[in-house]
């Protein structure tokens, strides 16, 4: 079956954002640092935030990994600048669930341009890697927030 213009398009931007990601490197300032791993597939993340005002000021990140970690991790840092960590909390927990099968009607207006991701649900198996980033925020700002609760986190590296 030939892939739909839509999924097309879709697949574009994962590759776009794996190629060239968003937010890849270091920064100067960091509040919070976290490096995860991926032990199923061999990603590697290296998550560094910036916390200003109670809010996620700057964030990059670096690493290794398969196109769906390193396009996740692009997507994710695009979409959580400016965000509250209780905000950040409501966003993984979208996210995950999502990557899982099970959006809401508020996956679309929390997650932003990351809900092309969703047909990770199709693949099992990279759910790990497409978690693998949102996982790293949410525990790089957790601290900050004693009010962010996570709920549900699938597949925990």
């Amino acid at each position: 079956m030939a892939l739909s213009k839509l999924e097309n398009l879709y697949r574009q931007m994962i590759l776009e954002h794996a190629a060239h990601p968003h937010h890849h490197g270091s920064l100067k300032k960091t509040s919070q640092k976290i490096e995860l791993r991926n032990p199923t597939c061999g990603d590697v993340l290296t998550l560094e935030v910036e916390l200003k005002d109670g809010k996620v000021a700057d964030i990059a990140f670096a690493g290794s990994g398969c196109t769906i970690s390193q396009a996740s991790a692009s997507m994710m840092t695009d979409e959580v600048i400016g965000k509250t960590p209780a905000q950040i909390a409501k966003m993984v927990v979208a996210f995950s669930e999502m990557v899982t099968g099970k959006e809401t009607d508020e996956t679309e207006e929390l997650l932003g341009d990351a809900t092309i991701l969703a047909g990770v649900a199709q693949f099992p198996a990279r759910i790990k890697c497409a978690t693998l980033a949102w996982k790293a925020v949410y525990q790089a700002v957790k601290a900050d927030d004693s009010k962010a609760t996570l709920g549900l986190l699938h597949h925990d590296v």
